[in-house]
């Protein structure tokens, strides 16, 4: 009967839970336990095609829908390529030449199968214009990479998908760790700001930049100024300490940011 049952949503291994694995190859591979402990790159990737195939040939018609195993792959990597991006219903259902209700049930079905996610934009009384098409991420960063045949991180650092695929991986991984309100911002102008969370009432932004020396655009001081931000963070691929860049703007790698976020989650303000 409704009420007696509870929910407990398991995902992959989170960064903060290897402390010793090399944050390189948790991006490559992804969190799921026999890719990231495989015993090499090779191995690992091997591994997520086989998970990709058993996904869309047995464990969605278990599932009960009817959906050619071809079909669903050839739109799962769509979303791939896709990554990061506001979803564009017509493109995508033209790409795959489907009508747009069924393509909506593709993402849902993919949604509630945990392995995409879609983020809102974000609500605020501001007179710009704004971009409110949700964006899209394939949830674990080494099913991404294999559906874009990225065999190695050296493969990964000259791919196009390298930003976005690290911004993808930080919001997971920050998502995974803590529920929280969360949403993007962008105008129709391209200012824009990749995660905004809310901790008791108060707004926090988060820009994800796949560089060791990030450089934040105008447009992300003009954002927040706009929302009125009580204090932002940049991410980066970094092992360092965190250092501010600005007022109230500190550049931080993953796990660190993780950990702030938790003191932040239990403080009273």
């Amino acid at each position: 009967m409704a009420g007696r049952v509870g929910y407990l949503s398991l995902t992959p291994f989170l960064i903060n839970e290897l402390p010793d694995v090399p944050l390189i190859d948790f991006w490559n591979r992804g969190g799921f336990p026999e890719s990231i402990l495989a015993e090499n790159e090779e191995f690992s990737y091997i591994w997520r095609e086989n998970f990709i195939r058993t996904y869309v040939e047995r464990d969605i018609p278990r599932l009960g829908f009817q959906i050619p195993p071809l079909q669903l792959l050839r739109f799962l990597t769509l979303c791939a390529h896709n990554q990061g991006q506001t979803i564009n219903y017509s493109k995508l259902a033209s790409a795959m030449d489907m009508t747009h209700p069924t393509m909506r049930r593709y993402i849902d079905l993919l949604e509630q199968t945990f392995v995409i996610r879609t983020l809102h934009s974000f609500e605020t009384n501001t007179k710009k214009r704004l971009v409110k098409s949700p964006k899209i991420y394939v949830r674990d960063s080494g099913i991404l990479h294999q559906l874009l045949g990225i065999k190695s991180s050296e493969a990964l650092f000259g791919n196009p998908i390298f930003g976005a695929s690290w911004e993808g991986m930080v919001i997971e991984q920050i998502l995974a760790n803590f529920e929280l309100p969360h949403y993007f911002y962008r105008t129709a102008k391209g200012e824009e700001m990749d995660l905004i969370l809310e901790i008791r009432n108060k707004y926090f932004a988060i820009e994800c930049k796949a560089s060791s020396a990030p450089k934040p655009s105008k447009g992300f001081y003009n954002t927040l100024e706009d929302l009125e931000i009580n204090e932002a963070f940049i991410v980066a691929p970094i092992s360092g300490p965190s250092y501010p860049i600005a007022k109230n703007v500190t550049v931080l790698g993953i796990n660190e940011l993780i950990e702030l976020l938790r003191k932040m989650e239990n403080l009273v303000f």
